[in-house]
């Protein structure tokens, strides 16, 4: 893989940086299925999932029944078991760290304050294909289950069988998912969303997926909430000279095994730059001229991944502006953050991490605003109140006022 030299291919960098992964070919056949499936409900689902998944189910099947799934529990290796909910522990110790209380403050006849509540009824999209990916389970159940939602719906893509992959069933036995549907694809935001004969709508939905997936929640905003949006997976190393090459080229390698993902390393050290280029194929080898050089790109960049490999890796945190998760010291791989850590895995990408933040708690509740005046406090802003509304032509909301202090 040829190195990039900052100071001399600043085109490659901004291609890099200008990333998209908007497709508006694959979002004009998304508008389709979401149509289709809110005029057609289930009649819909079935098609689009004979079409794409080429699985043939009736009706009577998309729902996975809890004799199955009670089944694949049963069935499951007793050590895997106990490796979930070792994982889930963690994910659930990290994320009760993040849930705030609901608060008010009263003095002298105001109050202000902020009340917290669970979403009722979220939809989780856990993606199939060729593997079960449990941990992409367990890093969106967890914390939805951590913030108290009341309902979980989780659905997957069926294999050729026509059955969701016993280890995501079992997991979801575990975790106490509430229903459980073996749909994929857009079509399965869809119906989650917008509800089907079968399917009772949700309140928002989560969950990692391909474009299509991704695309699918982007149109379905505003009808139900989405959490974050994770497109193809991304990593991006910071290295001095005096991080072990072994470990880099093990980690951008592991990065090639995401389909159409984001490797890149920025070093200071040609050396370093040299011997991955020797080792790695498909992925970007940037050298800087000082440290300070590659936070700027990587700010820039704003990955879901960075791993800090360098002296003092600490001291790069506070100067970093954009990232999904950071990982510090030669020790730290993103693969922990992936399976074990305790953070969920789903963050932003795109460059949205300049913006946007991982998956947590606050996905699965919502806030409201508590006020409360009585007429004393009321009469102190009322001066206010009128002269805002009446600037804004709103004389009505002045009135409003108003009469609660000239009328007893």
């Amino acid at each position: 893989m040829p190195v990039i030299k900052s100071w001399q291919d600043k085109a490659a960098i901004e291609k890099i940086v200008n990333r998209c992964s908007v497709d508006e070919m694959v979002d004009e056949t998304v508008s389709k299925v979401v149509k289709d499936v809110r005029l057609n409900g289930n009649r819909a689902v079935l098609k689009y999932t004979r079409k794409f998944d080429k699985v043939s189910l009736e009706t009577s099947r998309l729902r996975v029944s809890r004799k199955e799934i009670k089944e694949a529990f049963r069935k499951m290796d007793k050590e895997l078991v106990q490796l979930i909910d070792s994982v889930r522990k963690n994910i659930v110790k990290f994320h009760k760290r993040e849930l705030r209380k609901s608060w008010t403050s009263t003095k002298e006849g105001l109050t202000l304050g902020q009340s917290y509540q669970p979403l009722k009824r979220v939809g989780v999209y856990v993606p199939g294909g060729t593997a079960p990916l449990l941990s992409s389970l367990l890093m969106t159940v967890v914390p939805a289950r951590v913030a108290g939602v009341r309902d979980i719906v989780m659905t997957s893509p069926p294999g050729k069988e026509g059955d969701i992959h016993p280890y995501l069933l079992a997991a979801a036995h575990l975790l106490q998912v509430d229903e459980v549907y073996r749909i994929g694809g857009a079509q399965a935001v869809a119906a989650l969303a917008l509800g089907t004969e079968t399917i009772s709508p949700v309140d928002k939905v989560i969950g990692p997926g391909n474009r299509y997936v991704v695309s699918a929640m982007r149109q379905v905003f505003g009808r139900v909430g989405v959490g974050v949006l994770p497109g193809p997976s991304e990593v991006v190393i910071l290295a001095d000279g005096g991080a072990k090459a072994s470990f880099v080229i093990a980690d951008l390698k592991a990065q090639a095994e995401h389909e159409k993902g984001l490797a890149v390393l920025l070093t200071t050290s040609m050396k370093l730059a040299g011997k991955v280029a020797e080792e790695v194929k498909g992925s970007y080898i940037i050298v800087t001229k000082s440290k300070e050089e590659a936070v700027r790109i990587i700010n820039r960049i704003a990955p879901e991944h960075l791993e800090i490999m360098v002296k003092n890796p600490r001291g790069v945190i506070n100067k970093v502006t954009g990232s999904g998760t950071i990982f510090l010291g030669p020790y730290t791989p993103t693969a922990v953050g992936d399976y074990v850590a305790g953070p969920s895995h789903v963050l932003p990408t795109g460059g949205t991490a300049r913006f946007s933040s991982g998956l947590s708690v606050d996905d699965f509740r919502r806030r409201s605003n508590v006020i409360s005046y009585n007429r004393e406090q009321l009469k102190k802003v009322i001066k206010p109140v009128a002269r805002l509304a009446e600037i804004e032509g709103m004389q009505a909301h002045a009135d409003s006022v108003k009469i609660r202090i000239s009328r007893r």
